[in-house]
Formats: structure tokens, C-alpha cells, sequence
């Protein structure tokens, strides 16, 4: 649903980074996956293609944590405290 957004904290050696996967369009969603080590967060249409997804090493990642979108207030931008995952980077 649009205005569903994730946030990944990680360990940067030393520091926290904070990163943001967030449902940009109607109709469209965010996913988590973890296998093999590496935690998956994507932004998916309704069929299921991938839009954007961050890589991220499992061991690396500190936080994650879902923001649903309640209402319509929820769905407009907001001022991002992160770095957005721009289309299909990968952040190990």
C-alpha cells in the first residue's frame, strides 16, 4: 500500500547508518526476505515485479523495523532522518 515503508539500521563499522525502502505508488508494496545471509528489503507492483530492493548482510543489520501506512496522511512524503535505496543497490 502506498506509504508503507521499512527502515534497515546497520552497522557501518563504528557508526549506524539508517536506510528507507517505502511504497512510493499506489497498488505497490514493500517485502522482506532473508536467506542465505542476506536480508532483502524490495518495493513490488502488484504482479510482483521488483521495483527497488536493498541488500543488506544479515549480520550487519542492527534494526529492522515495518512502518504501515494508516490513513491518507501517512501516504504523503516526509522528510527523510535516512538514505532512500535508490533502484536495485545493493548495500553489503
Amino acid at each position: 500500500m502506498k506509504g508503507d515503508r521499512v527502515e534497515i539500521v546497520i552497522d557501518a563499522g563504528g557508526t549506524a547508518q539508517t536506510y528507507e525502502v517505502t511504497a512510493t505508488r499506489a497498488g505497490r508494496r514493500v517485502e522482506v526476505s532473508s536467506a542465505r545471509g542476506v536480508v532483502e528489503v524490495s518495493e513490488v507492483t502488484r504482479t510482483g515485479q521488483p521495483v527497488r530492493a536493498g541488500r543488506f548482510m544479515a549480520a550487519r543489520v542492527i534494526a529492522l523495523v515495518e512502518h504501515p501506512a494508516k490513513d491518507a496522511e501517512d501516504a504523503e512524503p516526509r522528510a527523510r532522518r535516512g538514505r532512500h535505496v535508490e533502484q536495485n543497490e545493493t548495500l553489503l
